[in-house]
């Protein structure tokens, strides 16, 4: 099989093309750039281009098929060319779902927690030496890639992300996957630009549900009303199976999972991760794993990569990341690090980087969101405002918008920076949330900051 990827330097897509390339296929790629790490991980497999830019002399009538990435524009020359020539042209998840249509699928939804439950799933076949194909949106520790994909595996485990296909296949990726199983852990109304009302955007979920296979089966997170209403009155799944925050207490900042062996000391924290256990050990039982076997393999569940990532920690301080930048997330997450560390100071700070948290009419849905933190700290770019091409945010709309007179806003990376590093953090627990890195910050001295 030929391949070619439009747009092969994406997280997501340079990782395909690993796995297809593993597959055996022959596979090339253009992109007009290309960062780490993506960079040199198709180098080390013979697959990064060239040169940078798009060559419509690539498509060829030999290929079979064209993958067209959401970097790339409807007037890339290379996409014009491969639509000239009449080529089959795929979307990330339509080729993805070439792959898997012989598969059971296993699809996990929602607005958050995706990720976090596909990781928690793959780790519990990876410690039981369960082979299964997959693709997640994070790097997990013990696997080469973020896509695997073979011919004699009978499941794929797919992230399901409700975000569009490709610049020419408006549809959200996960309406293509056509699950046999599938869970949703929550919905909260996010990417605005593409789903402009709640409701619009609630009804991508609906249609999820809506395209199961026959004698699917749904998984769902029963404390979320929105999720709760649309399984109930889902018609395609055959079995539905509703989950809950399990019971669990914590002790000198460990986490205990109530089991039927006793408590269990856990490494993840946070009712929201909880949840997300939760839902994967049903996801896991109709995988073929057992409760007492899920049990020993969640042990050792760490979390995924940016998830409450724990990145420095002394006697007395602490300092997670997370990919966190969602109202319901950044709320969650905020309040998991208080009540685990609830003994000590807990500053949060957020950076506003993605287009939905920098509109000015979505702001309203941060409202009290960093409450449980005794410092917060909200950081955003003018800059990268003006980039989205948004009305421009004050400081002072930020402050309104979450609902806290003490709220410190910064917009200079350097300042946020000399701020940082002048914190005392002695019997502190720092938060830092964001999907990008505050303008340049380098989390690895964050170390520093605890010797």
């Amino acid at each position: 099989m030929r391949v070619h990827f439009i747009a092969i330097g994406g997280s997501a897509m340079h990782n395909l093309a690993l796995a297809l390339h593993a597959k055996g296929y022959k596979v090339t790629g253009s992109d007009d750039t290309i960062f780490e790490p993506s960079k040199t991980r198709l180098d080390n497999c013979g697959l990064l281009p060239e040169a940078f830019g798009w060559f419509p002399d690539k498509i060829t009538t030999d290929l079979d098929a064209v993958i067209l990435g959401m970097h790339a524009k409807k007037d890339n020359p290379e996409l014009l060319r491969a639509q000239e020539l009449g080529l089959k042209i795929y979307s990330y998840p339509e080729y993805l779902y070439e792959q898997a249509k012989d598969k059971t699928r296993v699809v996990i939804g929602g607005s958050h927690g995706k990720t976090t439950i596909t990781s928690m799933i793959l780790h519990v076949m990876h410690y039981h030496d369960k082979n299964v194909d997959y693709m997640v949106g994070a790097q997990l520790e013990g696997f080469d890639t973020m896509v695997h994909l073979t011919d004699e595996n009978e499941f794929i485990v797919l992230e399901g992300d409700e975000y569009l296909s490709s610049p020419i296949d408006r549809r959200p990726k996960f309406h293509l996957y056509e699950p046999n199983i599938a869970l949703i852990s929550g919905i909260a109304w996010d990417h605005i630009n593409v789903f402009p009302t709640y409701q619009n955007y609630l009804s991508q979920f609906e249609q999820f549900v809506a395209l199961m296979r026959d004698g699917s089966i749904l998984v769902y997170n029963e404390e979320d009303p929105a999720v709760r209403e649309i399984a109930e009155n889902a018609t395609q799944p055959t079995r539905k199976h509703a989950y809950t925050t399990p019971e669990h207490q914590i002790i000198d900042g460990t986490t205990y999972l109530d089991t039927p062996e006793g408590d269990m000391p856990i490494e993840i924290f946070g009712n929201h991760n909880l949840s997300n256990l939760a839902g994967a050990k049903w996801i896991c039982q109709h995988m073929g794993v057992d409760e007492d076997d899920f049990y020993e393999a969640i042990a050792s569940f760490k979390g995924a990569s940016k998830r409450l990532e724990k990145i420095a920690e002394s006697a007395s301080s602490v300092i997670y990341k997370d990919f966190a930048h969602s109202p319901s997330k950044v709320a969650a997450t905020t309040a998991a690090v208080a009540h685990q560390y609830a003994e000590r100071k807990l500053i949060a700070c957020l950076e506003l980087h993605t287009y939905s948290s920098l509109n000015p009419e979505f702001l309203k849905e941060y409202a009290h969101a960093l409450d449980a933190a005794e410092l917060a700290v909200v950081f955003y770019s003018p800059d990268a405002v003006a980039i989205k091409q948004l009305a421009p945010v004050s400081p002072e709309q930020i402050m309104q918008a979450f609902d806290r007179d003490d709220l410190i806003v910064m917009t200079d990376p350097a300042n946020f920076k000399s701020w940082l590093f002048q914190q005392e953090l002695n019997q502190t627990a720092l938060l830092l949330m964001s999907s990008g890195n505050y303008g340049g910050l380098d989390f690895d001295q964050l170390q520093e900051l605890i010797g």
